[in-house]
This record gives C-alpha cells, structure tokens and sequence, in this order.
C-alpha cells in the first residue's frame, strides 16, 4: 500500500478528540502481542470524534483500519494509515426487556456478564471469548454452542461518507468465522436474548470457563483459533494427527495444550508465525489431503 504523507495524516486526523500515538507499535494491541507500528492510532473519544475522523479520512484518501486485538495477526511492517480502536465505545444499554444493545468496543465477556445480570439467556458461549463486539460479528465469533449471528438483530454502522446508518439482520449474511455486512465501522450491536435464571447461567457460563481452562493456552500470548474446523474434523484434531503439536519456528509455537492455537513464547515475530503456519498447513495437506482455511485475520505489511 502506498505511503500516505504525514502532512496528509495530520490533516485526516485534526481536530479529532482522543488518543493519538504516532509510530505505535501495534503489538501493544493484540493479544499474541505481535505487530508492527501503525502510522497513527487513534482512539476516538465518541461517536462524533469517529466520524469527523471517517469523513477527513476520506477526504484525503487514507485508509482506515479497524482493529480488534483478537484474532489477528499483524505483520511485522506494521499498517499504513490511520489504525482505529474503539476502547472508548463501551457503553451496554437495555432497549426492551429481552434485548441487550452493545457499542462496538465491549468486551464479550462484559457483555455476557451483562446478560447473565438481566437473568438472560444466549450469550453464555461469548464468556472468555477475547475481543469486542464488533470484531465479534465481523468474525461471527462463537463456540460449537453458539455463534454471534444467532442473537444478533441489528447493527449501527459509520459508513466511508460518515453517515451513521442502522443495518437490520436481513441485510447481513453470516457463515462460519464469516460475515458480508454493508461497509463501515460497526459502532454497535442489538441482541436479542430470552428469559432464565442466574443460577442456571452462571452454571453454563462456568461450564465454559472451566472448558476453556482445561484445553486452551489461556497463560500465553494467543490469537485464539488458527484454523477453521474443516467439513467433519477438526482442525486441532489434524494439527496433533500430523505431529506437529508442540512445533515452533522462533518463539512462535504450536500449543502444547491445543494444536489450533499458535502461542508467543515471548519474541516471536509475524514472519515466525507465517512460516509455522505455512508449514502445519503444507504438512497436513500432504498427510491427509484436508486444505486448512485460515480463521486468523493476518493484515499489515511485512
């Protein structure tokens, strides 16, 4: 992708309200804490921050990126532009007695524990899923229990010419890890829940906590799944099958504790993370004939 100026980048980024961090190394935002700088970073105090900067981003002809830290690995050359984070777009609201409307940038596991509050029921699976909302249904996140797209009714959307529009469910399509949704910055997300008991909630929501302890490598830096589970396997399943559990490159390495997570051990780099998985891939192909498709989101340069 081409440079853009600086002069260009400040002109995108005035008068915008929030943080700003010239250079910033985005492995400080990921969990596998990994990435290179991002040209500036911005985290826009509000809605109104967010769309001056959209409207002056594309009045200039910068990119704009969105970022999560689940998920996604970004390359060691960093990304160009302006890198947007939406931490500060944390407010859970209740617009009826059964839905539970989330900003963009909650946290999935705030946002089940807000539910279990109510006494509602369907998003226990997101508890100890990393990330926010809207990284969420760009992935349709979710477990062999449930996906985002299942509760999901609606979404707000900055659009590239700044206009906040809303987006009902039957505008947007939804797959494994997958979603086509109209094109902008999801600001926030309508679920809708059904009525239940704490008790009951807080047993499943433990049930998948104590399940996520037991098999993933919750102590080291990870990105979550790196593969999608193929057409009757799963991906974990193959890794092991084909003795590559354990394997490393650098400090990038296959987890010893589940074969579809990719741990930092502490200096690992993007280039590192590449190549081991270019190499389970290539190994599994050969040994079973199964094409593993990516989960992980890779993005940047190199």
């Amino acid at each position: 992708m081409k440079k853009t100026d600086e002069k260009t980048l400040r002109e995108a980024v005035h008068g915008v309200e929030g943080e700003m961090g010239w250079q910033e190394a985005l492995s400080r935002h990921t969990t596998l804490r990994i990435g290179g700088p991002a040209d500036v970073l911005v985290v826009p105090k509000d809605l109104e921050a967010l769309v001056r900067l959209v409207r002056q981003a594309r009045e200039r002809d910068v990119p704009v990126f969105v970022m999560g830290g689940s998920n996604l690995l970004v390359r060691d050359g960093g990304i160009r532009g302006i890198v947007v984070k939406l931490s500060r777009f944390e407010k859970i609201t209740d617009p009826n007695e059964t839905q539970v409307d989330a900003e963009g940038g909650v946290l999935l596991s705030n946002l089940a524990r807000h539910a279990m509050k109510r006494s509602l029921t369907g998003l226990e699976f997101a508890q100890g899923i990393p990330g926010t909302v809207g990284g969420a249904v760009v992935m349709n996140a979710g477990t062999r229990e449930g996906e985002i797209a299942d509760r999901l009714t609606a979404v707000r959307i900055v659009e590239p010419t700044g206009t906040l529009r809303a987006v009902t469910r039957s505008e947007m399509e939804f797959g494994y890890r997958s979603s086509r949704i109209p094109k902008g910055v999801i600001v926030g997300a309508v679920f809708q829940l059904h009525p239940s008991t704490q008790p009951e909630i807080q047993r499943r929501m433990r049930g998948f906590i104590d399940r996520r302890k037991a098999t993933q490598p919750l102590a080291l830096p990870n990105a979550g799944s790196i593969f999608k589970n193929p057409n009757g396997h799963f991906a974990a399943e193959l890794v092991e099958q084909v003795g590559l559990k354990g394997h490393r490159i650098g400090d990038a390495q296959v987890s010893e504790r589940h074969a579809n997570f990719i741990v930092n051990l502490g200096r690992a780099t993007a280039k590192d993370v590449l190549e081991l998985i270019r190499a389970v891939g290539k190994r599994v192909e050969e040994r079973t004939g199964i094409t593993l498709e990516l989960e992980l989101r890779v993005v940047g340069r190199d």
